[in-house]
């Protein structure tokens, strides 16, 4: 097997491309051949050491897979060997050709279904999913501002809050980040200034959701663009900044904001089968046509350090999977 080796926290230059054997699956397990890694924003965080959660070092980044079972551990009566599955995994790991994951968390990938778009869907569309499904309902025709609408996760949620019908403006840094926004559902597309006034004129009065990705100055802003009992979703922080929010911005017209972490939820509240049950779902929904994640963009896994490089410093539109 190859596998991406972080041997100490820093920048994503210092990751190493190690060869070994293949891992063999214990009882309750699967080896997977991965097909396609799925990369964020979040796991150039981990490598850095500037997460919430510090893996021991050394370890392999990466937790979201699409591939194909190569062998079952023993007592384990399925999926197949050769079964087109993905798994969202929880110890990381995924940065490798093979992979050993428990079969509870292991999922089935619906035919049509890319490796690549199944592993670059999972950890922002999966937060999107459960954004709506847990944590901020969005209903048909309101009014959905997102920032951060060229990555990854403003994608997804571009898509997913399409796909429940409500109107979807798109807040991203460039053209060419505008115009993926406006590909995955957006009836508007504005950028970053004078962004208070720019979203009340797109949305008509103001918004009904803003989702959150980005922090940073234009946060407030956005708080301060949501109509009477508008929700704010702080879902992350990829400008580097953390907001200050003000409280009597939110006093004021009866606002709410709203934390959404997919992971925690999926790591201490959901358990295995929970979170697989939210990975079916979204697998599902992208097979029968109901969402439309765009094809990422590929590298090998060598680059795996330039590739969170590019993130870290908001290159990226759309996302990126590693192929072994």
């Amino acid at each position: 097997m190859r596998r991406v080796m972080c041997t100490e926290f820093g920048g994503p230059e210092r990751l190493t491309t190690q060869e070994g054997p293949d891992p063999e699956p214990g009882a309750g397990e699967v080896l997977v051949a991965v097909e396609a890694a799925g990369v964020s924003f979040v796991d150039g965080l981990i490598v850095a050491g500037r997460y919430q959660i510090r893996p021991p070092l050394p370890f392999v980044p990466g937790s979201a897979v699409a591939g194909r079972v190569a062998a079952l551990g023993p007592g384990v009566d399925g999926p197949a060997v050769g079964t087109p599955v993905a798994a969202a995994v929880m110890d990381f790991g995924g940065f490798a050709s093979h992979l050993v994951v428990p079969v509870a968390e292991v999922v089935a990938v619906p035919e049509g279904v890319e490796a690549a778009v199944a592993a670059s869907t999972m950890e922002s569309y999966c937060t999107m999913v459960f954004a709506v499904t847990h944590r901020v309902p969005i209903a048909a025709g309101e009014r959905v501002v997102v920032l951060g609408a060229g990555g990854g996760i403003g994608l997804a949620a571009v898509d997913v809050a399409r796909s429940l019908g409500a109107r979807v403006v798109g807040v991203a840094s460039s053209e060419e980040k505008r115009a993926a926004a406006t590909a995955a559902g957006a009836e508007a597309v504005i950028g970053y200034d004078d962004l208070k006034d720019g979203i009340r004129a797109a949305t008509g009065g103001g918004a009904d959701v803003v989702i959150d990705p980005v922090g940073g100055a234009a946060a407030e802003s956005a708080l301060r663009a949501l109509r009477s009992g508008g929700r704010f979703c702080v879902v992350g922080f990829a400008s580097g900044e953390i907001p200050r929010l003000p409280a009597n911005v939110v006093l004021l017209r009866n606002r709410t904001v709203i934390g959404v972490d997919w992971g925690d939820w999926s790591r201490e509240t959901a358990g295995p089968a929970a979170n697989a049950a939210l990975l079916a779902d979204v697998l599902g929904r992208v097979g029968r046509g109901e969402l439309h994640p765009p094809a990422p963009a590929t590298a090998p896994l060598d680059e795996a350090g330039a590739v969170l490089t590019a993130y870290a410093e908001r290159r990226v539109t759309g996302k990126y999977v590693l192929v072994p």
